[in-house]
């Protein structure tokens, strides 16, 4: 059956994209995140391992939101790591880094899903599509509070 939500296809199709790409930074950042909760040592342990399950935690949800907006935009969403690794601006970790190189990827991975979003923006104002830039705002929103905290440890 057809789409009929006052938004054109070409637009839902640009929209999807962009929200795939904002999929794929939020999963790979997931998956960092809660590497670094797995692996977290030091004198900071405890913040850290506590603040990074807090992170990966609603990352979790974050992703499930957007997939499901991509999908009620009549467009599949990418949901493999061959998908998400030709999609994502955010690099995976090979190796254990320490707690402070941990944090430092960590702000550059929030920053970078703002990015992402943000540059979503004109095209789903100019489709008018308010729930997708509702679901952006929140996202930029997470992720710039983020970014500081994580960052404020490294002060």
């Amino acid at each position: 059956m057809q789409i009929d939500i006052g938004i054109a296809e070409k637009d839902r199709e640009n929209i999807a994209k962009g929200l795939s790409k904002l999929l794929a930074d939020s999963y790979t950042l997931y998956l960092k995140t809660h590497n670094y909760h797995w692996n977290v040592t030091g004198p900071m342990f405890n913040t850290l391992h506590q603040m990074f399950e807090e992170q990966y935690t609603e990352l979790a949800g974050a992703v499930d939101a957007i997939a499901e907006r991509i999908r009620a935009l009549g467009h599949p969403a990418p949901g493999s790591y061959r998908a998400y690794a030709g999609l994502t601006s955010i690099e995976e970790e090979d190796g254990v880094p320490d707690a402070k190189d941990m944090i430092r990827q960590l702000v550059i991975g929030q920053e970078a899903v703002v990015r992402t979003a943000r540059e979503l923006f004109p095209t789903v104002e100019a489709a008018k599509d308010e729930p997708t830039a509702d679901l952006l705002t929140q996202r930029m929103q997470v992720h710039e509070k983020n970014a500081w905290m994580l960052r404020s440890l490294l002060d």
